[in-house]
């Protein structure tokens, strides 16, 4: 149902529409009425006085399917900590009515054990606050050992149920859940991919929303944040939207990332499900969103079509290369170090002399760096390096016959 008006004080809609809101309820068998717009106490307290059944806002079932959806210790504190601010201005007014209805006429509570309440729930909020340092503390470790690494990052970012966990299967060749529904991924994770023989940690992050509340973004804010720390962004939208949704859900998707400080980061766009569309349908929506985003590549996370090209958008992307030799001594320890190498860098040619081996790899300068320190840690020199800006070959086609 929908209303153009001025809020009404006691219901959000007027009162004439609230009592058609009941008698739907009635008509459908309805368990539940989900409000659009937040409402106060009174309003959601009235409204269940006239339709007999729960009414919820926006913002509480969002919380509820992150609850559903947490698997983590992180993403369950982040949601207790965003439920917490939530009730909190709103706790005496509830409270207040909650007593009303178990006994009518009575007009309120002691103002002591109202206030000793919504002091438990400021302890609560300043103990989870204190947690969630902890955590962030944990995640920023992790975040530096994978910058010692040299490694680029490549977030997967985009609206939620675009696809970026079935995108992030694909690249990794793992089989995290994937559902239809909303918000599958709370806590990211993070893996080495190859794209086109480019190295790169990939991070799947948690989906964007539009009007996304200031609460959420700040309890979440340590899983946002992992998309302002990429150095490449993949930005998913589903094409099978109206050119209306991918418009708005774009919108939201700029919006978050202006918000968490991603504006400036390098992005390559994504169309996924392309395979749900037909050639002709496909085609009309390419020629409409080249004109509103740069380059995009229509791909489908499920069947890989077109997940070559991306990968060629992201090495891309990520910049220049540097390929340099080293020569490395022969010596009992140096055959795992050169095994670790294979999964840093991309070794061009490895040679065998009379004292140990020659290295020829190929990584970006900030990986050459790292790998230039530990080399030399092992006897190793370098004895030759040069900028080149490699052109990325297409890897062998996986895109099955059927599909155009």
């Amino acid at each position: 149902m929908e209303q153009t008006r001025e809020a009404n004080s006691a219901y959000l809609i007027g009162r004439g529409k609230a009592e058609e809101l009941a008698q739907l309820v009635k008509t459908l068998g309805a368990q539940r009425v989900i409000f659009e717009n937040a409402l106060k106490p009174i309003q959601a307290y009235n409204l269940v006085k006239l339709t007999g059944v729960e009414v919820i806002d926006r913002f509480q079932l969002i919380l509820e399917i992150f609850a559903k959806r947490a698997t983590t210790r992180e993403a369950h504190l982040q949601i207790r900590l965003a439920t917490l601010r939530y009730q909190l201005p709103r706790a005496r007014e509830s409270i207040r009515l909650a007593r009303l209805g178990e006994r009518p006429g009575f007009m309120g509570l002691g103002r002591y054990e109202v206030d000793v309440y919504i002091e438990d729930m400021k302890r609560q909020i300043t103990h989870i606050r204190r947690e969630l340092r902890e955590v962030r503390r944990e995640r920023e470790q992790h975040r530096l050992k994978r910058i010692e690494t040299g490694l680029p990052t490549v977030a997967l970012a985009g609206y939620t149920n675009a696809g970026k966990t079935s995108l992030s299967n694909w690249l990794t060749k793992e089989s995290k859940p994937v559902d239809l529904g909303l918000f599958t991924t709370l806590s990211p994770s993070t893996r080495v991919v190859s794209f086109v023989g480019r190295k790169a940690l990939l991070t799947d992050t948690v989906g964007f929303i539009d009007q996304v509340p200031v609460i959420l973004v700040e309890a979440f804010n340590s899983t946002l944040e992992e998309t302002a720390y990429a150095d490449a962004i993949i930005l998913i939208l589903d094409i099978v939207d109206t050119l209306s949704e991918i418009r708005r859900k774009l919108d939201a998707c700029t919006n978050t990332m202006q918000a968490i400080g991603a504006t400036a980061i390098p992005k390559v766009f994504a169309l996924n499900k392309v395979d749900l569309l037909s050639k002709e349908d496909a085609e009309e929506k390419l020629r409409v969103l080249n004109n509103l985003i740069s380059e995009p590549v229509p791909i489908s996370a499920l069947t890989g079509f077109n997940v070559d090209l991306l990968e060629r958008r992201v090495a891309d992307a990520l910049g220049e290369l540097i390929e340099t030799t080293f020569l490395l001594p022969d010596r009992p320890d140096a055959a795992a170090f050169v095994h670790q190498l294979y999964s840093l860098a991309d070794i061009v040619e490895n040679t065998p002399t009379e004292k140990g081996q020659s290295l020829t790899l190929k990584a970006s300068p900030q990986t050459m760096e790292m790998l230039r320190k530990r080399i030399e840690k092992y006897g190793g020199q370098m004895t030759a390096t040069q900028f080149r800006k490699h052109s990325y070959e297409a890897p062998a086609s996986r895109v099955p016959e059927e599909v155009s």
